[in-house]
């Protein structure tokens, strides 16, 4: 049972450094202009692979241990934490995407998306350290940071409601990758939540 869990572990832990290296590299990407598509969805891929495996071996520990108490709340868990991180991967592959059917994005305005990637690289480090330290407390953390994410998104969308001076593609792909990231904190507070469950026994 311990060498399943650990097993377990270690590839949760593979799924979060490649989903934190697809998000970075496709925030880089997007405000350098470079595009990365294929590679984005090489790791997007590569995620579902791994996100499946993780399900795999989690039924088989469920069916041959039939664990209680922690144990099963970590492994029901992973199954959860899991699909975030492959999220991750396909919402990097969605906003490398936009910079491939936008063009040419240079003149357009990206100080919101800058300053919300900073929250969001903060949150998806946060929900992996709560996960590999089953640290309840720090995992809490990532419901204050998601409203910063939240009222940035929707300021933003508010802003081009009343008439901010900006070209159509620049506001459409803005709103996409705005989007994107929103979500993917969304996903960083369900892995934290999951972390919390592990460690407390209740949901949020």
């Amino acid at each position: 049972m311990d060498l399943g869990l650990d097993r377990l572990s270690n590839a949760i832990s593979d799924m979060a450094n490649l989903a934190q290296q697809s998000v970075m590299k496709a925030i880089e990407a997007y405000a350098k202009g470079e595009r990365i598509s294929q590679s984005a969805l090489d790791n997007a891929q590569r995620l579902s692979l791994l996100a499946s495996e993780v399900d795999e071996l989690a039924v088989e520990l469920l069916a041959r241990y039939q664990p209680v108490a922690t144990d099963l709340r970590y492994i029901k868990s992973c199954l959860e934490i899991s699909y975030g991180f492959s999220r991750f991967g396909r919402y990097a592959y969605d906003i490398a995407q936009v910079l491939e059917m936008a063009g040419d994005l240079s003149d357009c305005d990206k100080s919101a998306i800058e300053h919300l990637s900073k929250h969001v690289a903060k949150m998806i480090e946060t929900s992996i350290q709560s996960f590999k330290t089953r640290d309840q407390h720090l995992a809490r953390t990532l419901r204050q940071d998601d409203e910063e994410v939240d009222r940035t998104y929707h300021n933003y969308a508010q802003s081009l409601y009343q008439g901010t001076e900006v070209t159509v593609k620049c506001a459409l792909a803005s709103m996409l990758v705005l989007r994107y990231l929103e979500r993917i904190a969304d996903h960083a507070c369900y892995i934290g939540d999951s972390v919390i469950y592990v460690v407390t026994g209740k949901k949020i």
